[in-house]
């Protein structure tokens, strides 16, 4: 602990701590673990590609101990700048100027209401108040911090603006108002990516006609019941986050641009550059990754020149997907099971069948080569059910049958299809009146190698002549 107390006097001697008291209540090891959680969460280099990297490329010692001292360095920084932050955030509170400039009344009742009142206030459900020593509070502003760069005005006056515009847009009473008729088809969440951010999903296609598009985003008055709504909705998903140590406080979010009208269509593009704006100004890093598939050509070309303008960090955030790399996209970031089946993956609504403990395997058809799938079905009286989806990017062709273990016994064909296209989710299943099993054919003819997906398993089953006859 010698060490960690030497770095907080160090921030007190800076001259950036005002308040050597408040310093004190903070611990050094606490404040690093949050901020070590924090860059977790973000889309940057896993540990396990550093870890494959280290394994790979030998470094001399000398390099090593450079890329330590250059981290530790990294980490003080961030640490000061946390420690200022909360200093100036609790000014601005017992200050009276967290919403600006401080009131022109100085001392009396009602200025000490005032400051009572603040002491208490919270965003997005975690109290701001630095000294009541709430678990979120730190990896609130660690998220403005980041945002700005660890500037801390900048990011003071960023949580200011913030605070102003929830108070002034009704931000936390939004939840009660009534606003989903007409947008239930535009947003929906569904499960979890592999890291545990929620999932949540635009379909921008669901505005693919101009009559759609008029009653929705016709006149100023609907535009802005929309971006209400879009409001709305990330403060319902801001609900369902856990603003702790090591827990999921960022979301993954998944515009798909399917059957999108194009460039011209400016009430839209106009709601969506305001509601993306308004999402970057005032919830800072509370979208932990953009997803935006089946991009048409347009978009993407405009995206592409765009983002030359950007810097590599925003860069990180967004992720484009053209119509032909949508199933192999979505499944580096979310687990088969957990990705609706429209989009390649297993998930079905109210699925009977199969649960997300499941065992998902997968087995690789190589170029211009035949490949199967072999499920054993040993006993008989159970219905074997199955799903599979082809990830990658060319079209097999494949064949399922059931082949028993009695020679003379004879082989059933229960589906030949002639192309399996990428990204296209199949169930099927088939009773087992004897042991055997299910043989699956890939075939791929072209000279790229591609993915297939699979699980399955029994069901215990009655045969309907059974039943009839009971």
């Amino acid at each position: 602990m010698g060490k960690k107390r030497e770095n907080i006097n160090k921030a007190k001697e800076s001259g950036k701590v005002q308040d050597q008291n408040m310093a004190n209540l903070f611990d050094y090891e606490i404040a690093l673990q949050v901020q070590e959680g924090h860059e977790k969460g973000c889309p940057s280099q896993t540990n396990s590609d550093q870890e494959t990297d280290e394994e790979t490329f030998e470094e001399p010692p000398s390099v090593r101990e450079d890329r330590r001292n250059i981290a530790m360095r990294m980490k003080e920084r961030k640490f000061k700048a946390l420690v200022e932050f909360r200093c100036r955030v609790e000014d601005a509170i017992l200050g009276d100027y967290l919403f600006g400039k401080p009131s022109n009344k100085v001392g009396g009742e009602d200025n000490a209401k005032a400051i009572e009142q603040l002491k208490e206030i919270t965003l997005w459900g975690v109290p701001l108040m630095p000294s009541k020593r709430h678990g979120g509070t730190d990896i609130v502003l660690l998220k403005f911090l980041e945002a700005k760069d660890y500037k801390v005005l900048e990011a003071l006056e960023m949580l200011q603006r913030t605070l102003k515009w929830r108070k002034e847009f009704k931000a936390d009473e939004i939840l009660e108002e009534n606003l989903v008729p007409g947008f239930e088809n535009l947003t929906y969440q569904n499960s979890s990516d592999k890291d545990g951010h929620p999932v949540y999903y635009n379909v921008y296609g669901a505005l693919k006609d101009q009559q759609t598009q008029y009653r929705i985003l016709g006149s100023e008055e609907k535009r802005e019941k929309f971006l209400r709504w879009r409001v709305q909705y990330m403060e319902k998903a801001i609900k369902e986050l856990r603003f702790q140590p090591g827990g999921t406080n960022s979301i993954v979010q998944i515009i798909d641009m399917k059957h999108a009208q194009g460039p011209t269509t400016k009430e839209l593009r106009s709601v969506c550059r305001k509601s993306w704006k308004l999402f970057q100004d005032h919830y800072p890093h509370l979208i932990h990754l953009n997803i935006i598939i089946n991009v048409p050509l347009w978009y993407y070309i405009s995206h592409t020149f765009s983002s030359r303008l950007k810097t590599q960090r925003k860069k990180s955030k967004i992720v484009i997907a053209r119509p032909g790399k949508v199933t192999s996209t979505l499944l580096k970031f979310i687990p088969p099971e957990n990705l609706p089946v429209e989009y390649g993956g297993f998930k079905r609504d109210n699925d009977d069948d199969f649960s997300p403990e499941d065992k998902v395997s997968e087995v690789t058809v190589r170029a211009n080569s035949f490949e199967h799938i072999r499920i054993p079905a040993p006993q008989a009286g159970v219905t074997l059910v199955w799903d599979l989806t082809v990830v990658g990017s060319c079209d097999v062709s494949y064949k399922e049958e059931f082949i028993p273990d009695d020679e003379g016994s004879y082989k059933v064909l229960l589906q030949n299809e002639k192309e399996k296209k990428k990204g296209e989710g199949v169930r099927n299943a088939f009773y087992i009146s004897e042991p055997g099993k299910i043989v699956i054919t890939f075939d791929n003819p072209l000279l790229k190698k591609t993915k297939v997906l699979y699980r399955y398993k029994t069901k215990p089953t009655v045969p309907i002549y059974v039943l009839n006859k009971n």
